[in-house]
């Protein structure tokens, strides 16, 4: 998982299969489709958050599974869903031989692709999107006008570069002064030289591009041009985006519902507030995802 958003096939009482799907360019986006036993006419698609983060919500040195879960909770509920690899990750690495060939937009291209092929197949009734994290922009650029609903899971409020330097701000004084000057810089569409070793993770010259680019959307505005119904999720003991950040996305968007879950973290547990031991939730696959996370998502498909 980049720092921004932080440092750093089943087959019992549900049918899921390998997914590959040509994007935009060709490029292979491999998947995971699940489909209700009901045959439910309601499909929704997941969109994982920053950085190399699978279809089941890990990564090389995390495995948490959140994203599955979610998934299987969903099928629970009679709603087939498809997640995916993102561009550069795990199966759909392709012949990407580097991170920084990946730019922002292939992420939301991809995400439309994904959205039109199985719009193509005329198989579902109704196509929602579930963005998380940095998917939830990905999610909300990808929606409009050919997604069915759009869910944001703690989804920013504010653009890239914002998020990161409130994110650094919580951290120890000497990071936030190294840090703000890049970040300056960033915003004006400038790229850094020198960064300082222990921020290359987070600035390296080749995501500062990414970067930039990405910062370019602002959430409150993409979200505000969705004219189909939106649900926006957060958790009060996400120690990564905030409350205030769904609000900021609710009062922008005319037709959203806010849902607030008391106690649930960035990756849908119930966490402590405090930061180590909430980040010890995240390499814990054992631990369930908030039971009322899939319950929400369920009422707001069928409602809607």
């Amino acid at each position: 998982m980049r720092f921004l958003f932080i440092f750093f096939f089943t087959f019992n009482s549900l049918f899921a299969n390998d997914y590959t799907i040509l994007s935009f360019d060709n490029h292979p986006i491999h998947g995971t489709l699940i489909k209700s036993n009901e045959m439910s006419p309601f499909l929704a698609i997941i969109i994982a958050g920053s950085g190399p983060i699978d279809r089941d919500g890990n990564n090389s040195s995390m495995k948490s599974n959140y994203l599955k879960m979610l998934a299987e909770e969903l099928n629970k509920n009679g709603i087939s869903s498809f997640r995916y690899d993102k561009r550069g990750v795990s199966k759909s690495l392709g012949d990407i031989k580097s991170p920084n060939k990946i730019q922002f937009l292939d992420y939301v291209n991809d995400a439309k692709s994904i959205i039109n092929h199985f719009k193509d197949t005329k198989k579902y009734k109704k196509i929602v999107i579930i963005g998380h994290s940095e998917g939830s922009l990905i999610g909300m650029l990808a929606s409009k006008s050919i997604a069915d609903g759009f869910i944001s899971i703690a989804g920013a409020g504010v653009d890239y570069l914002t998020l990161i330097q409130r994110q650094l701000s919580n951290r120890a004084p000497y990071i936030k002064s190294m840090s703000d000057p890049i970040i300056e810089q960033l915003k004006k569409n400038k790229l850094v030289d020198s960064v300082p070793p222990m921020l290359n993770n987070l600035f390296g010259t080749n995501l500062q591009r990414f970067l930039i680019d990405a910062s370019l959307f602002d959430p409150a505005t993409e979200i505000s041009k969705l004219v189909t119904p939106v649900l926006i999720i957060q958790g009060t003991n996400d120690i990564q985006v905030e409350v205030k950040d769904a609000e900021v996305l609710h009062a922008a968007s005319s037709n959203s519902k806010l849902e607030i879950i008391q106690g649930m973290n960035h990756v849908f547990r119930q966490a402590s507030e405090k930061f180590i031991l909430n980040l010890q939730t995240y390499a814990n696959p054992d631990l369930p995802i908030d039971e009322n996370l899939p319950l929400i998502i369920a009422d707001f498909i069928f409602d809607e």
